[in-house]
């Protein structure tokens, strides 16, 4: 079984959030025997950051690996395991932290694929695609946009 990064090479369309990985100084660190739990963002999804933004983003190595540490938490959640803390708002437990050392909002939302509805989960801005890539150190999830730490 591969690992997150090998996962995120071999589906393809994680260019981006790769070459970003590389360059913080992660790659050996996602490659790590875990497990974590990765929310991937597609290459479309750095779309949403300012042409600007996103070139000095990958420029301030300090920056980026808070960003990239921000799309990552420790232990493996399955997208039911991930629908369950959504549920948990009344509690205001619906959060995750991730290994940025800050809190990630999760909160549960249907997707619609022409006749079926997906349930799946939203972090902060952005959500889950595709869920439940299993990995040799955890579990990887296709997101559509940057978290962008707060």
């Amino acid at each position: 079984m591969k690992n997150i990064i090998e996962n995120a090479i071999d589906i393809g369309n994680f260019s981006i959030f790769v070459d970003a990985v590389k360059t913080a100084g992660l790659k050996d660190f996602l490659m790590s025997p875990g497990p974590f739990t990765a929310f991937v963002p597609q290459d479309s999804g750095f779309a949403s950051i300012e042409e600007g933004k996103l070139k000095a983003l990958l420029e301030d190595k300090e920056k980026l690996e808070e960003t990239l540490k921000f799309h990552i938490v420790s232990g493996k959640y399955t997208i039911s395991d991930l629908i369950k803390i959504a549920e948990m708002k009344k509690e205001e437990k619906n959060k995750l932290t991730t290994l940025s050392g800050k809190e990630i909002t999760l909160s549960s939302t249907i997707l619609c694929f022409c006749a079926n509805d997906v349930e799946t989960v939203k972090l902060e801005n952005s959500t889950v695609l595709t869920p439940d890539i299993s990995c040799s150190n955890g579990i990887l999830h296709i997101i559509d946009k940057v978290l962008m730490p707060k």
